[in-house]
């Protein structure tokens, strides 16, 4: 299963990868909390998602794409340990590499996880907050110091933020390969979100940019 970028051009996702809708839950607040699954697709063993933003056939590639779209990488290579951020807390650390951010806000649940941390007694909320996070910008250390991940079987959801009536990025799960137009490929992660709008500064990866968009 792998994901080839194509220059100035869509997502090209071989190896018969599963597709589906998957949505942001909220409570009464409007606080993110659960996620929705939503419609599977029926694809074939390859296919091609929109990059650009522009497609008629979303979430599909309609050739849209040539009429002038800008894809060109900007993100940089540094592995996720290296570049994140580490926030020391009460039996545990917060990994936190802020460019990731997707912006889907289950961190803000009963207050912000950078606060939570600081007590051991949070850690059950603190496990979801981080988990639930899409982008894999947050990652929870354990006092073992392992790094706890969400379980995820290779798939492709397209988010959709229902709180904030937003068609988000393209959630890439269970650590499939993402190769670059130049051939290189990706540091391969747990969990992913990539651009879809076609606007990110941060390309292939989502910056939230789509939460710009009038809908």
């Amino acid at each position: 299963m792998r994901i080839r970028i194509l220059k100035d051009g869509p997502y090209e996702v071989s190896g018969s990868v599963p597709l589906k809708d998957i949505v942001i839950g909220a409570n009464e607040k409007g606080e993110s909390t659960h996620w929705i699954e939503g419609k599977t697709y029926k694809t074939g063993g390859t296919y091609r998602l929109c990059r650009c933003g522009k497609s008629k056939h979303m979430p599909f590639c309609d050739g849209s794409h040539a009429d002038g779209f800008d894809g060109t990488q900007t993100a940089e290579r540094t592995a996720y340990e290296e570049a994140a951020i580490r926030y020391q807390g009460d039996g545990m650390e917060l990994l936190d590499q802020e460019e990731l951010c997707a912006v889907a806000r289950f961190c803000d649940l009963k207050g912000s996880i950078w606060n939570l941390i600081n007590d051991a007694d949070n850690l059950g909320i603190v496990l979801q907050q981080s988990c639930d996070c899409p982008s894999g910008r947050l990652t929870i250390v354990a006092e073992n110091g392992k790094r706890v991940e969400p379980e995820f079987e290779k798939e492709i959801a397209l988010i959709y933020d229902e709180p904030e009536g937003k068609t988000g990025p393209i959630w890439v799960r269970g650590g499939i390969e993402i190769e670059a137009e130049d051939g290189s490929v990706y540091e391969k992660r747990n969990r992913v979100t990539l651009c879809r709008c076609g606007k990110s500064a941060n390309k292939p990866f989502c910056d939230a940019m789509h939460m710009e968009e009038d809908e």
